[in-house]
């Protein structure tokens, strides 16, 4: 049994890298629909760029163009976090309770993971943890 101790502390923080990535290309797609109606089942046009579906689609594509490389995930996650609240109780809540009959059960899973990464951060797979590795060692040699 102890053979196993280390396996879910190697894994674990390299899922959250992948999550993290599958979540930002998944939630992309909402952004390119919204500004470039790409992907779409049947002809649509974009939306306005300065509405508030524009607004949606420009921190759909590029907020999750960043959470897919790991760059200010923090920052980045707690707005995209904000953004799905938002349009969950705008859009959503309205229609009914339950978000499964209100189709806001997309929303509300984004507003939730991205609380996540809000908080844990994006994993070893990301530009945040190359920049921290790379400026331990100057940390270290200042306090010496």
């Amino acid at each position: 049994m102890a053979d196993l101790k280390p396996l879910p502390s190697f894994w674990a923080p390299r899922l959250r890298s992948l999550l993290r990535i599958v979540a930002a290309l998944l939630f992309m797609q909402h952004g390119s629909q919204k500004l470039l109606a790409v992907p779409s089942s049947q002809p649509l046009d974009p939306v306005p760029l300065f509405s508030l579906m524009g607004l949606a689609g420009v921190l759909e594509l590029f907020g999750g163009l960043l959470l897919l490389v790991g760059l200010f995930t923090r920052t980045v996650a707690f707005v995209l976090a904000g953004e799905m609240a938002v349009a969950y109780f705008l859009r959503h809540a309205p229609q009914g309770f339950w978000p499964l009959l209100n189709r806001g059960e997309l929303a509300a899973l984004y507003c939730f993971m991205f609380l996540y990464f809000a908080s844990a951060g994006g994993g070893p797979w990301s530009i945040d943890s190359l920049w921290l590795r790379s400026e331990e060692p100057a940390r270290d040699s200042g306090a010496a």
